[in-house]
């Protein structure tokens, strides 16, 4: 015990704190690119390396050198080949590094969320929601946040407008040109229509779940926005936010959720918010007295 313990010692001497630094960005780099991989098919595609890896140095040891001198040509190539097989992944960690660029850009500018436009996008959105999920009509909406969305807005039909219940149900109407696409807000307003989102990989999202709902668990994977789906075949209302899915919330939950996401600042004023813009509540009873 004396001599680990005296080993011990002289070697922590040695330690310096570049050492303890260069360690631990070492082991944040594993550790982010074990999570990137996780869950993914390129997780197996690591597995598969690991394996060539010890293969070759078990051959150098026992002296099957022209399996050993194959491996080693593998592994010259690595780089180039690691780059074209983990291309989604490495792109997508590119874009989990850039989304600092948000905050970056809010203090260069000072620009501030307008939370009384914010607000009135948020009550338009519930009413519009509650009416489609009673409807059954599918939805797909896309809150913008800090990272701008500007590929994503390209894909689509830009449109601008100030948000409205009865606009956002006419663009998901069953018979509209822009119903099967994502609906992007941006600063509070309806920016963009019809735009295509990347679909989720993920192994672990429910196999019952259609497009819908796993282009809202991509496109949350891919960014920070928050986004909200509507369920055509159950009217359920849903909302992905990085990379996770809550599903079947109410009208007033999802309200809490886009209130708590969107303006986060304004958390400690919710009775003054709301008593500013009321959200206007309809009871199934009510619903179904209309439809008699």
């Amino acid at each position: 015990m004396e001599e680990v313990l005296d080993f011990l010692q002289r070697n922590i001497k040695l330690i310096s704190i570049q050492d303890v630094i260069d360690m631990g960005i070492m082991a944040y780099v594993i550790y982010r690119g074990m999570k990137l991989l996780k869950d993914t098919s390129a997780m197996r595609l690591a597995k598969g390396i690991l394996i060539i890896f010890a293969a070759q140095i078990i051959a150098e040891s026992v002296g099957l050198n022209t399996v050993s001198w194959i491996l080693q040509q593998i592994f010259a190539f690595g780089a180039i080949f690691l780059a074209i097989v983990f291309q989604p992944e490495l792109r997508r960690m590119l874009e989990q590094l850039g989304k600092g660029q948000g905050q970056l850009r809010k203090f260069l500018t000072g620009t501030e969320v307008d939370v009384v436009a914010i607000d009135q996008c948020i009550n338009q959105t519930v009413s519009a929601c509650e009416s489609m999920s009673w409807t059954r009509t599918g939805a797909l909406m896309v809150f913008e946040r800090q990272e701008r969305l500007s590929e994503i807005i390209n894909t689509g039909t830009r449109i601008d407008a100030e948000p409205s219940e009865a606009l956002i149900k006419n663009i998901f109407f069953h018979n509209s040109p822009l119903h099967d696409g994502a609906l992007v807000v941006r600063d509070g307003r309806l920016y963009a229509a019809g735009c295509v989102l990347p679909l989720s990989s993920s192994q672990a999202l429910s196999r019952d779940l259609g497009t819908r709902h796993r282009a809202a668990v991509g496109m949350s994977e891919a960014s920070d926005a928050v986004l909200v789906v509507v369920s055509e075949e159950t009217g359920a209302i849903s909302v992905a936010i990085g990379g996770m899915l809550k599903r079947h919330l109410s009208p007033e939950t999802l309200r809490k959720i886009l209130v708590a996401e969107l303006t986060p600042e304004q958390k400690e004023e919710p009775k003054k918010r709301k008593g500013l813009l009321p959200h206007k509540q309809k009871s199934n009873a009510e619903r179904k007295g209309k439809s008699k």
